[in-house]
């Protein structure tokens, strides 16, 4: 099965920058879709053969997800059951037969890092969430999860070292799930390939390719020896980041 997640930036405007096309052409199973930043009716979109899922934040032009899948899940969860965390738009999660499918979009600790401790409360009760799941089937969690793990996850890694993003804090979480149960699908096959997934839209970051790889695949160890292949897409243009992929023999 392949899998495919990607920060839009905004559905409306990335549409009107190829995505339908870029969305055939990929041709996933399950095409996961982060900060789509609408409210429900301002966009029909619909592809032959998906049907699709949307989580709109209260405020509009803000965060969101979506999900389309050709495969008919057994049942669908908005958000994570916390109401603090719930009103963003943020997390929807498919029930498959086999497995558990998340996408996400993290919160950003902002500049000046004025919501890095919401952001820490977060991914505790995120963490907690994903172990829940996955004490009943393996799971598989993609998106933006606004955190380069890793000094080889970003051009700039001396000069992030306390920005949003970068900072040990948020780092620390990422390690944290990596050591109880998950493995990041990308650097698992390709542990020292320099690729990035999101290029700021300033200074021609992604001209340059002075980016950060801060969208992954996520996936339950138990599913580790049914991994493909992974890949980021950075041919793929229409929005700030570009789609990410995992291929899972399930």
């Amino acid at each position: 099965m392949k899998f495919i997640s990607w920060n839009v930036n905004g559905l409306r405007a990335c549409v009107g920058k190829g995505f339908k096309e870029s969305f055939e052409a990929l041709d996933a199973d399950f095409f996961c879709l982060q900060e789509t930043k609408m409210q429900e009716g301002q966009l029909d979109i619909s592809f032959p053969g998906y049907d699709s899922y949307w989580n709109y934040a209260d405020k509009k032009g803000y965060s969101g997800t979506a999900i389309f899948t050709r495969h008919k899940p057994l049942s669908v969860g908005y958000g994570i059951g916390i109401d603090e965390h719930d009103h963003e738009g943020r997390v929807i999660t498919l029930e498959m037969e086999t497995f558990y499918l998340v996408t996400v979009y993290t919160p950003n600790s902002q500049d000046g890092l004025r919501r890095l401790e919401y952001r820490m409360q977060w991914e505790d009760d995120f963490q907690a969430y994903l172990h829940r799941l996955d004490e009943k089937k393996p799971v598989i969690v993609c998106g933006d999860l606004n955190v380069a793990h890793q000094e080889i996850d970003l051009k700039n890694p001396k000069s992030n070292r306390k920005n949003a993003g970068f900072t040990d804090e948020e780092r620390e979480k990422m390690t944290t799930l990596l050591g109880n149960g998950f493995f990041d699908s990308f650097r698992t096959l390709y542990p020292e390939q320099i690729t990035y997934s999101w290029w700021s839209y300033r200074f021609r970051a992604r001209e340059k390719n002075a980016g950060w790889r801060i969208d992954y695949f996520l996936v339950s160890d138990r599913l580790r020896d049914q991994l493909e292949e992974a890949k980021i897409h950075t041919e793929v243009y229409g929005s700030d980041h570009c789609p990410v992929e995992v291929d899972l023999k399930i």
